[in-house]
């Protein structure tokens, strides 16, 4: 993989925010991110705590399914 641009980054983060949640709620994604403090890493850290492994991996499985 190539190294990309920090500005190249920018815009493919909000057009992926756009093409997954719409320009409105794209926005409203990035009032609410930095309205509070938010850790990305210790979130996704915390983001499975009460699954299993193989609950996760089910799950994991089914979405690459249905996509």
């Amino acid at each position: 993989m190539t190294a990309i641009t920090d500005t190249e980054i920018r815009l493919r983060g909000i057009e992926a925010l756009i093409s997954a949640l719409g320009e409105v709620q794209a926005e409203r994604f990035i009032s609410l991110i930095l309205r509070e403090p938010f850790d990305y890493t210790q979130w996704q850290s915390k983001l499975w705590d009460d699954m299993d492994i193989e609950t996760l991996s089910r799950h994991a499985m089914q979405y690459r399914k249905a996509r």
